[in-house]
């Protein structure tokens, strides 16, 4: 190739990198334009939970209202369902595994974006609370089984048997037939997701649950793993899951909410499109279970979809805390 003929091929190439560049320069600079979501009034305090948890929420409401952080709100909104033996899916009194086992999952997430989670732990109520310890006080994100109860007792948390009468009557009756079949609205009926605003406009979020009734020995569902049962982005919002974990991990459900968020969805859109997602994979057999979601954006706008009817959340906003029935997929 002549010399006169290789700069001008050249020349023409560096143009076109340089008009590629720009582009890319431009579409990046929409981009981030577009993810920037920014108040347009003054956050008020909100507190927004899976299912029927009244007190949990009344409860993270007043941390809020005293000037309280998020992170502090949901940890105490949450310890409220673990210490309430009558739910039988949150904390002590648990329904337990095959072997009779209560194992419990949760997690926790703040506004800065870390995260800590403890899995198929026994003999520790208050795990919502051992998973912030994880986050703060170690190099990890994640602690499971023997280690995470070693570590909360480490901490000065006490060990104590999970499993109630009630739910031992329940597992002994459960064992006469020994069928594992998952019962929509109610193998996951109080496991909860808690989402929070405080005062200063910051996000953070929990998870807590004692699994599905009956499962196999050292399974774990989406409650205490990132961007399955709970998402946070600070600079976009929040979700949380329920239901069915095993589905909405195969679709990393919280974090496509907070994504597609991002991406300009309000949080009722994004939760639609995200049990969307569910439903209408090859094969899917969303008519024998349910996931529920809810979401709320860095404004404050909130949302709340699941596939069967009867999922429902509570909401605190504007001093007022009530119970809202979701909106569903299967309407046939």
């Amino acid at each position: 190739m002549k010399r006169r003929n290789f700069l001008k091929k050249a020349s023409v190439t560096g143009l076109g990198l340089v008009a590629v560049s720009s582009t890319l320069f431009s579409f990046k600079e929409k981009s981030e334009k577009k993810s920037m979501i920014s108040p347009s009034k003054p956050i008020k305090p909100l507190v927004i939970a899976t299912w029927d948890t009244p007190l949990a929420v009344e409860t993270a409401a007043k941390v809020l209202e005293k000037g309280g952080s998020a992170l502090d709100a949901v940890e105490q909104g949450c310890r409220i369902e673990e210490a309430n033996e009558n739910g039988q899916t949150v904390g002590k009194g648990g329904l337990p595994d095959r072997d009779g086992n209560v194992t419990l999952d949760a997690c926790i997430m703040d506004e800065k974006g870390n995260y800590g989670a403890v899995l198929a732990v026994k003999n520790i109520k208050h795990v919502t609370s051992v998973a912030r310890k994880v986050m703060e006080e170690t190099p990890h994100v994640m602690l499971v089984g023997q280690g995470a109860e070693d570590f909360a007792v480490a901490k000065g948390f006490e060990r104590e048997n999970l499993l109630t009468e009630a739910s031992k009557k329940a597992w002994e009756k459960w064992k006469e037939t020994s069928k594992y079949k998952p019962i929509i609205n109610i193998e996951n009926h109080d496991t909860i997701g808690m989402l929070a605003i405080d005062n200063n406009g910051n996000i953070s979020g929990a998870c807590t649950t004692s699994g599905l009734a009956y499962k196999m020995a050292g399974r774990v569902g989406d409650s205490p793993i990132i961007g399955g049962g709970l998402f946070v982005d600070n600079e976009i919002g929040g979700a949380a899951a329920t239901g069915l974990g095993e589905e909405v991990l195969k679709t990393v459900g919280s974090f496509l909410i907070v994504e597609l968020m991002r991406q300009g969805k309000s949080p009722q859109e994004a939760c639609e499109e995200a049990i969307s997602r569910i439903v209408k994979k090859p094969n899917s057999d969303f008519r024998n279970f349910q996931v529920g979601y809810i979401a709320v954006n860095k404004q404050g706008e909130f949302g709340a979809y699941s596939i069967h009817e009867w999922f429902s959340y509570n909401l605190y906003k504007e001093g007022v805390n009530k119970n809202i029935k979701s909106d569903f997929f299967n309407k046939g």
